[in-house]
């Protein structure tokens, strides 16, 4: 990702490395899956690519100064901390509030993911999509009034699609698959 919040494409990103020992496809690959907890991440990563620690640091720093990388984060099992409620909120907010409303219900604590989406009215006018997280449906329910009370949104029609199960929870994958496809 890009600092910008653009998902640059990391097959683009194979030239940007000078180093031939280096594909760049197979190291983003790798690194989707997260650093390994070990002393020396990079130089674990190198032994299981085949390459040195080095030539990873060194085609990292490509890759960021690319775009192709922005930023490494943390991605935490909500679940295994105990916020095991969590639902989808949508919300039907008049089209010149929803860049405003948006912001500021990113900023609100228990909200992971908002998003803008093209409503289809009549049937589904909403276009604000949040995910908010609690330790109980009651938890993310308070946490939707009080969201919409500080944004303004008391008025604004909501639904709350709370999770039933979950079939599958990973980082965002782009690019090259293993055996070296595109997805």
């Amino acid at each position: 990702m890009r600092a910008d919040g653009a998902v640059a494409d990391p097959a683009a990103a194979d030239p940007a490395i000078d180093d031939p020992a280096v594909d760049a496809g197979r190291l983003l690959h790798r690194l989707r899956r997260g650093l390994p907890l070990v002393e020396r991440p990079y130089a674990a990563i190198a032994g299981e690519l085949g390459i040195g620690e080095q030539d990873v640091l060194r085609a990292l720093a490509h890759l960021i100064e690319a775009g192709a990388v922005g930023r490494f984060g943390v991605i935490v099992d909500h679940q295994a901390l105990g916020y095991t409620a969590n639902a989808m909120v949508v919300w039907d907010v008049p089209a010149e509030r929803i860049d405003e409303a948006g912001r500021r219900i990113a900023a609100c604590g228990g909200v992971s993911l908002c998003y803008r989406r093209t409503p289809r009215p009549p049937v589904w006018p909403y276009a604000l999509y949040t995910m908010i997280h609690g330790r109980s449906r009651d938890e993310v329910a308070g946490r939707v009034q009080r969201i919409a009370a500080r944004c303004g949104l008391e008025e604004a029609d909501r639904r709350i699609l709370f999770t039933v199960r979950r079939f599958k929870q990973t980082a965002g994958c782009y690019g090259r698959t293993e055996g070296g496809g595109q997805r």
